[in-house]
């Protein structure tokens, strides 16, 4: 699953014309994800990806961080497949990296559409 996730992020960077980054993906569990969600943003609680940029010059150079059991939950909620949520957190957390957000509604709308285009790239659609 890390190998197809990686290929994945690979990917993402390079549609966006990214050529040099270095990009480190984690896949964790509930108390390491909510550690880390308490630290950095103080949130008391799981969440299914987090990520953090870093400072890169002009290379993309970050961490995504992906919570599995909440990925697995997600997952059944949605009704897709693990493979599918895996990939999905993998792009949103890789868009992130690349300053994409979701906090207004129009950059929500651009994200989302972003996020849609590569997983059906990759083949992943709903």
């Amino acid at each position: 699953m890390k190998r197809i996730l990686r290929r994945l992020v690979k990917a993402v960077l390079e549609w966006e014309g990214v050529s040099s980054y270095q990009v480190n993906l984690a896949l964790v569990g509930m108390d390491q994800i909510q550690e880390l969600n308490r630290s950095f943003r103080g949130i008391d609680a799981p969440t299914d990806v987090l990520s953090f940029p870093l400072q890169g010059g002009s290379r993309v150079v970050g961490d995504v961080v992906i919570c599995v059991p909440q990925a697995i939950a997600q997952a059944r909620e949605f009704g897709h497949s693990l493979a599918r949520e895996m990939a999905y957190l993998a792009v949103h957390g890789t868009l992130h990296l690349l300053g994409y957000d979701h906090e207004r509604t129009e950059e929500r709308a651009a994200m989302r559409a972003r996020e849609e285009l590569f997983l059906a790239r990759f083949g992943l659609t709903r």
